[in-house]
């Protein structure tokens, strides 16, 4: 069974929890459940396949000028980033969020493949009291290779699915793009073999 690990991100009162739990009602109906506080888990068919789905949503996450997440960063394989359009605060915490996951490894070690992100400009019934356009949604997704959509948690339970949805789908294709890119434990066996019984042989 595959299994995919979502972060929901964002500022405090963005509605992070309204759109985790309008997808989890809308699609499972009440089947599933919560590992600890923070931590939803289900178990999904999408396309055939057999998944196991978690998603951590924090009840509250700070606003800090420097975002730390380093866990996060270890623990999911993608992240939604939620913020209110009626909020600039909360598009700068976006931001800085987006920009925590997608700055390059100050390790040697690089990543393979960037994580799946998802910006998400929530409380679009709110569009009278508007403080951030999309156009500058859309403009943050672009410059950090995010995909970007506006939305309502409190009306549009199917555009909350059909976004979670999209987000799981790029996630797969990252693994099956890993995949590829990962050697076989024979192949990588033989050339080990080859390199070192090679180098014997022409030594003789």
């Amino acid at each position: 069974m595959g299994e995919v690990k979502l972060a929901v991100l964002g500022g405090k009162g963005t509605g992070k929890s309204a759109l985790t739990v309008r997808f989890l009602t809308k699609r499972f109906i009440g089947e599933y459940a919560s590992n600890f506080e923070s931590v939803y888990n289900k178990h999904l068919c999408l396309e055939g396949k057999p998944l196991n789905l978690e998603i951590y949503d924090p009840c509250s996450q700070p606003q800090k000028a420097k975002c730390s997440l380093t866990s996060e960063l270890h623990w999911a394989d993608g992240f939604l980033i939620v913020y209110d359009i009626s909020n600039r605060p909360s598009f700068a915490f976006a931001q800085a969020l987006i920009y925590r996951i997608r700055e390059p490894p100050t390790t040697h070690c690089k990543r393979v493949v960037e994580p799946a992100v998802v910006l998400v400009g929530n409380k679009q019934d709110l569009c009278h009291m508007r403080e951030v356009g999309w156009e500058e949604g859309q403009k943050l997704a672009i410059d950090f290779r995010c995909q970007f959509c506006e939305l309502s948690a409190a009306e549009q339970s199917l555009e909350v699915e059909v976004m979670f949805l999209r987000l799981i789908k790029d996630i797969l294709m990252i693994f099956k793009h890993k995949e590829k890119r990962r050697p076989s434990g024979s192949k990588s066996m033989a050339k080990l073999i080859n390199n070192v019984f090679g180098k014997r042989r022409k030594s003789v």
